[in-house]
């Protein structure tokens, strides 16, 4: 794990588990790679709300981000998906890699509301590695919060 993610959660204190899988080219096959339900990897999908004005929203692996409800939660009439170059350039990560902790800048964290309670794994800024953790320590330890900001991922 780059050592920015891995100080950022020991600066947290947030019980971890480290789980190596190697690469992965789903959520799907990240899920059984890490042992859990799909609903349980958790996609730190980076949102642009202006120039150089960025927030993470931690999403189910099951889900989709809800534009209406985001947008209506953040205040903002637009919201945009940065290209790969501009999220690695806005959190120190590569896209598939992402994750809020030790990114080069500390943005808001929105999480979705049906993470609460549930124990999550995230990127851990390193392709083919990820955490497990607590959903809740999550949210507390970065000031994040709760929102319902996701939609039914639509079928393949």
């Amino acid at each position: 794990m780059p050592s920015r993610a891995y100080d950022a959660l020991a600066a947290a204190a947030i019980p971890h588990r480290v789980i190596r899988h190697g690469p992965v080219d789903s959520v799907a096959e990240a899920a059984a790679a890490r042992g859990v339900p799909v609903a349980d990897v958790v996609k730190t999908i980076v949102v642009r709300r202006g120039a150089e004005d960025y927030v993470f929203v931690l999403v189910p692996g099951d889900r989709a981000i809800s534009w209406p409800k985001l947008r209506s939660l953040l205040g903002v009439s637009r919201l945009s998906l940065p290209d790969a170059e501009a999220a690695r350039a806005a959190t120190g990560y590569e896209r598939g890699t992402i994750t809020p902790f030790g990114s080069t800048t500390p943005w808001p964290v929105v999480a979705d509301e049906r993470i609460r309670g549930r124990l999550i794994t995230l990127g851990s800024g390193e392709h083919g590695v990820a955490v497990a953790l607590d959903a809740d320590e999550v949210v507390r330890s970065l000031d994040a919060s709760f929102a319902d900001v996701t939609d039914p991922a639509p079928r393949r």
